[in-house]
């Protein structure tokens, strides 16, 4: 970067009621369960091997826990919604648990020909917005993710993502889709790693800026 005069960085410095908004502004990550070589599903549409076990899935609930907005899309949330209504009395302490998480969040649901939700606090939006996501970042209190590649595609081109998280299980399946979006340039700093007892591997990345 080249030098500026003590003026025009005077002019381009954020004020200190933008430094406040910067330092409480809400993160929006993308996380994905993943095959090693990449792909979130199979060519079939089946995605039952990278179902995590009581160990990875206590894990998850403990990173979702600060998150309050969920962003997806419409087939995400057609698999994801089922812990509206799953009953709960004979579910394990993890799964309970998740449910919970899951029902007190509020949901977005990005689609054009999606007609009705059957959550609680879920809303449909028919494009996705990048300024007014930005902005859920900076007046939301907690944290929020975005789930398919599709969504996040659109996400990390406008520059919102902030970070990455991705569980790696032990399995090459050949083909399928992508659990991350194609024709996208970022580059990662890895902040913490955890390996599980089942081979699973949770890597997480910071968006470099």
């Amino acid at each position: 970067m080249g030098s500026y005069s003590h003026r025009l960085l005077d002019e381009i410095a954020p004020s200190d009621e933008e430094r406040k908004r910067e330092t409480k502004m809400a993160k929006l990550i993308y996380s994905s369960i993943t095959s090693l070589d990449g792909y979130i599903e199979d060519e079939n549409g089946n995605f039952d091997w990278g179902e995590p076990d009581e160990e990875v899935h206590s894990f998850i609930n403990d990173l979702q826990r600060p998150v309050g907005i969920y962003l997806y899309g419409r087939r995400l949330y057609e698999v994801m919604v089922a812990w509206e209504t799953l009953p709960l009395t004979d579910q394990s302490p993890y799964m309970r648990d998740f449910a919970e998480i899951w029902r007190t969040a509020d949901k977005i649901v990005y689609s054009r020909t999606f007609q009705t939700v059957s959550s609680a606090r879920t809303r449909i939006e028919r494009e996705f917005n990048p300024e007014a996501v930005r902005q859920m970042k900076v007046e939301a209190e907690r944290d929020l993710t975005i789930g398919g590649p599709g969504l996040a595609a659109q996400a990390f081109t406008a520059g919102l993502v902030d970070e990455c998280h991705l569980f790696v299980a032990p399995i090459v399946i050949g083909g399928g889709k992508r659990s991350l979006p194609n024709n996208i340039s970022v580059r990662l700093d890895l902040v913490d790693e955890r390996r599980f007892g089942s081979g699973m591997v949770h890597l997480r990345y910071r968006i470099r800026t």
